[in-house]
């Protein structure tokens, strides 16, 4: 099975495009979704998160104080990088299942953090969707309800725009209107159909 890494910045629409490429019957796998599963309460990634980080972590009802963890791992990379050692082994494993159970002919995991973490075995090829940084702050702020500072300081913990299109193997440019993306969807799916058709099974 062809499997398509689907990542962007913030506020770029990645969300957006995965539910388009969903309504076109393709799974849809969401690393976001899946990093809320593992440390849910009662999970041993809730218990490691709470080992490394303290009781700060969680919430007076021992579930994880989202905000609070989001805020201190923005700034300190040493932090980030202690919580992505405890979570990514765990999403990952669970990606690896679902993609196991799934026979379509091609399979979207939605992974922000795909070429910050090194890129991931399992992803063939890189879709990046892209916008200019100035629509991707405006877009993320109201999307969020969050300060442009604090836009600024999840931008700064990902990669550049620049490098992230070096990155690519496919760019959805999602710079217009619902419509406009949607074509654009349309046009990628029928690619990835053509190209799972021919699939050898090879990472490239």
């Amino acid at each position: 099975m062809l499997v398509v890494g689907l990542t962007g910045g913030i506020g770029s629409g990645k969300s957006t495009a995965a539910a388009m490429f969903a309504a076109r019957g393709v799974p849809v796998i969401d690393t976001d979704a899946i990093a809320r599963e593992v440390v849910a309460p009662g999970t041993p990634g809730l218990a490691q998160v709470a080992a490394a980080f303290g009781p700060a972590a969680l919430t007076p009802a021992g579930t994880l104080d989202r905000a609070a963890l989001r805020e201190r791992v923005f700034a300190d990379p040493a932090a980030r990088r202690r919580l992505e050692g405890i979570l990514h082994p765990l999403i990952r494993a669970r990606v690896a299942e679902r993609l196991a159970a799934t026979d379509a002919a091609y399979a979207i995991v939605v992974v922000p953090l795909l070429l910050e973490s090194g890129g991931w075995p399992s992803v063939h090829r890189v879709l990046v969707v892209d916008v200019p940084e100035s629509l991707q702050r405006t877009r993320a702020a109201a999307r969020d309800g969050i300060s442009m500072e604090q836009v600024d300081a999840v931008m700064n913990a990902q990669i550049s725009r620049e490098r992230r299109l070096a990155g690519a193997d496919d760019v959805l440019v999602n710079d217009s209107d619902l419509p406009a993306l949607e074509r654009a969807v349309e046009r990628l799916h029928r690619r990835y159909q053509r190209l799972a058709a021919d699939y050898g099974g090879r990472p490239g």
